[in-house]
């Protein structure tokens, strides 16, 4: 029987969002909504399964991909996905995070035309659903916004009643300055429509419309949207852009007290109707902002680390782990982090250049270019300034000027290790398992830097190198698998235990203490090409060799020592 705490949380949201009498018909049709998609067989069943409880712990892995980055043309590149995962990656991960496969218009699939449809060029909704029964899965609710291609904003275009408030527009282009930009480009759009042309709210590029979350009809997509997604096999939901949902004049419009409300509200959605399932918030913003999603008032389940990635990068250039230590040992341990270094995305910068000094972050950015990536900037009052790092994560720990081989894959899977053995539950993009390199051609024809770390793979040849021992793909996905196989196994690495970094033994080489009961744990990993002596540690037992520790770590080496 679900609890009656969800819906007097849901009906206080909506209440302090909406006027009264708005707020007690809009809980009427949620609750609607939430009895109808309650009763369907997927949601029923996992709830029995878990036990009606949110379950993560150290098995727990995802892959992050697309579902043609692998393709095969005499097939749907869904059942390409599932037969490469079913032939190499077997039980490796236990999740796998779909990036956007409904029909699109462009930004990656998230320019979203139909939320409720699969891309029929992938596969269809039968494919999902098998993924889902075999993996934990993940999926994309891409709430900011829609394709300009869509039909609710094509219904806008033609004056459609229904549709005239769904987006934010106005009959004049307007100073709205104050407003966090993440991209350079205009805020507003125009688009000419039956009434007249009209100015329309675009954050993020003109063929993605921002929605009007004031009008409750749009909020009750959402809910409606949320849930059939379960329906379909998800267990863990992407809130996409979540922080830019709501806006008001005069403020930044992007992390407002309001979108907290629609994150609670939707977690009480789920602990109503589907109690086992995730939320995930994708805030892109300095890290208090992006902390601020989670704790206490029921709101996401788990965030992305997104200092990490290039506070790794920075550890591997400058062969000192300083800045992940104070980064992780300064975070709070009650955290429940989505770790990743590299996404379909580009790295991130706003919590780096928080978390950097001034020198280190130049320094970044001056890397990336070196090792022939690409900078893509935002619009500040200032001027441009940097936003994020285009360069696949290979290429951003091994220089592709250097030598590649054995050496290049040792350095990267040291690179990927601190991901691994972290607190938190790792996300690994199909492109770090695999070991791509820049996709330079790709940007080329596209003229997207994010592009450079979106390729897609032919099965035909990625079969080809993979049966090769010695090619740099086979080296890394061998050896990722043995990294996951030997995690899973350890309960130290459960979310809730505990976690330190030590502090500076040696600079060179990162310590991650581990505990869990009476179990600790100590990962050693070496962010230089040099030896280090720590003898503190020799005699323990290192559970990846099967023997003692001697007290000496080689060049990028990775120990996990009991």
């Amino acid at each position: 029987m679900a609890s009656k705490k969800p819906l007097e949380r849901i009906q206080n949201i909506l209440a302090s969002l909406y006027s009264s009498e708005v707020a007690e018909d809009l809980f009427v049709s949620v609750k609607g909504l939430m009895d109808f998609y309650g009763t369907n067989e997927i949601i029923t069943d996992k709830r029995a399964r878990y036990d009606d409880q949110l379950i993560l712990n150290e098995k727990d892995a995802f892959l992050i991909t697309y579902g043609n980055t692998i393709w095969n043309e005499k097939e749907k590149p869904l059942k390409t996905l599932r037969r490469f995962l079913r032939g190499h990656v077997t039980e490796g991960i236990s999740g796998i995070h779909l990036l956007p496969f409904f029909p699109s218009s462009s930004d990656g699939g998230y320019a979203v035309m139909d939320y409720k449809a699969v891309d029929p060029r992938l596969g269809s909704w039968e494919d999902i659903i098998r993924l889902s029964s075999r993996y934990r899965l993940m999926v994309d609710f891409v709430m900011n916004h829609v394709s300009s291609k869509s039909a609710w904003f094509e219904g806008f275009l033609r004056g459609d009643e229904r549709f005239r408030d769904y987006f934010i527009a106005s009959d004049e282009d307007r100073d709205m300055s104050e407003v966090f930009r993440p991209r350079d480009l205009p805020l507003f759009t125009r688009f000419d429509t039956t009434l007249g042309p009209k100015y329309v709210w675009t954050t993020f590029s003109p063929d993605e419309i921002d929605l009007n979350y004031k009008n409750p009809q749009v909020l009750l997509e959402a809910v409606d949207t949320l849930l059939f997604y379960l329906t379909k096999g998800a267990e863990i939901v992407r809130l996409d852009a979540i922080g830019y949902v709501w806006k008001e004049p005069h403020t930044s419009c992007v992390n407002l007290p309001q979108t907290h409300q629609i994150v609670r509200l939707l977690r009480g959605v789920l602990d109503y109707a589907a109690p086992y399932a995730a939320i995930l918030t994708e805030a892109n913003f300095p890290d208090k902002d992006n902390l601020s999603y989670l704790g206490k008032g029921h709101q996401a389940d788990m965030v992305y680390n997104f200092s990490l990635p290039p506070l790794v990068i920075d550890a591997f250039a400058r062969g000192d782990m300083t800045s992940i230590m104070e980064e992780t040992n300064n975070t709070p341990q009650d955290l429940l982090f989505f770790d990743f270094l590299a996404s379909h995305d580009g790295i991130g910068l706003l919590s780096a250049k928080a978390n950097l000094k001034e020198a280190d972050f130049l320094n970044l950015i001056q890397l990336t270019k070196d090792h022939e990536g690409l900078i893509s900037y935002k619009a500040t009052e200032k001027g441009r300034a940097p936003y994020e790092l285009n360069i696949s994560y290979f290429d951003a720990i091994c220089d592709p000027r250097g030598p590649g081989g054995p050496a290049a894959a040792k350095k990267f899977m040291a690179s990927q290790a601190v991901m691994l053995f972290l607190k938190g539950i790792p996300g690994i993009y199909i492109h770090s398992l695999l070991g791509s390199r820049n996709d330079h051609r790709a940007v080329e024809e596209t003229g997207i830097n994010r592009m450079i770390n979106r390729g897609r793979i032919r099965e035909e040849a990625l079969e080809k190198v993979l049966s090769d021992p010695d090619s740099i793909r086979s080296r890394v996905l061998k050896e990722f698998l043995y990294l996951l196989r030997e995690r899973k196994e350890i309960p130290a690495f459960h979310p809730e235990s505990e976690r330190e970094v030590i502090d500076f033994v040696d600079r060179r080489v990162l310590i991650i203490e581990r505990r869990l009961q009476e179990e600790t744990i100590y990962a050693l990993i070496n962010v230089t090409d040099e030896t280090v002596s720590l003898a503190e540690y020799k005699g323990k037992f290192d559970l990846l060799s099967k023997g003692p520790f001697k007290g000496r770590i080689g060049p990028y080496g990775i120990y996990l020592l009991r």
